[in-house]
């Protein structure tokens, strides 16, 4: 376990601190949705006690909330196990992107490592830092994004399951949890990538909603992961050519 002077020190490097800065522009939408998600899990039927242990150790609001319909249900253990693991599959593809910057560290690090990346964090650290170079401003930076994201999200979520059965339905907190979303999304599309590829999943959601099985949120999903990745690839292009030009690539 890390000491205190260690805390300490990682505490004022200033990476830490400007991760702490990215993600706080952020960190309010991720509250409010952490708030929704605390109080939907004891409105479905969950003890305050179980509510506790998903938040803690599960960590992945869309796996939860997928989850809550089922649990509530009474579905069987494969079936909600089953529906969390889809959902949080995207997690294998951040978990290897995020390998080549920690590989040096030990293993026990790396797993702690592993249950912290997020959805915002994984895009805020490939943002800042794109290629990894072992440098130990780039882990203080991950862990600076990384622990604002985890304290964002979970005190609003054990305040939403301690206050939950004082909170009224009617008060309309799954809409208020879209809206958190929303600004979240938004707040990303300063990215010209990450703008196209927001634009390009939601028109193809909405123009195949017509399509059966929810079939429109995979097309979406895969039209967005091709427009990302040839614009990717042209940017890389460019790159290439701009620096041709300009002498400094042979």
């Amino acid at each position: 376990m890390p000491s205190l002077a260690r805390v300490q020190s990682m505490l004022t490097q200033p990476a830490f601190r400007e991760g702490v800065r990215d993600m706080r522009a952020v960190s309010l939408g991720i509250a409010a949705w952490g708030l929704v998600t605390g109080v939907a899990m004891v409105k479905s039927g969950l003890s305050v006690q179980l509510a506790l242990a998903i938040s803690l150790f599960v960590f992945a609001g869309s796996a939860q909330l997928a989850a809550l319909p089922l649990i509530a249900a009474g579905a069987p253990l494969w079936l909600i196990l089953g529906t969390a693991f889809c959902v949080n599959l995207r997690f294998v593809v951040f978990s290897a992107q995020m390998r080549p910057y920690f590989e040096q560290v030990p293993r026990w690090r790396r797993l702690a490592y592993g249950y912290l990346i997020g959805d915002l964090n994984q895009v805020l650290m490939i943002r800042r830092h794109p290629h990894p170079t072992h440098d130990p401003q780039q882990t203080q930076y991950f862990l600076g994004v990384s622990l604002t994201n985890w304290v964002a999200w979970q005190i609003p979520s054990l305040l939403g399951i301690a206050m939950a059965q004082h909170i009224p339905g009617s008060w309309g907190l799954a809409f208020a949890g879209t809206l958190a979303l929303l600004g979240i999304v938004l707040s990303l599309l300063a990215d010209r990538t990450i703008a196209g590829v927001i634009i390009v999943a939601s028109a193809l959601s909405a123009l195949l909603f017509w399509l059966p099985l929810r079939l429109n949120l995979v097309a979406a999903i895969v039209g967005a992961l091709i427009v990302g990745m040839a614009w990717e690839a042209w940017s890389s292009r460019q790159l290439t050519a701009n620096a041709v030009l300009d002498g400094t690539k042979p």
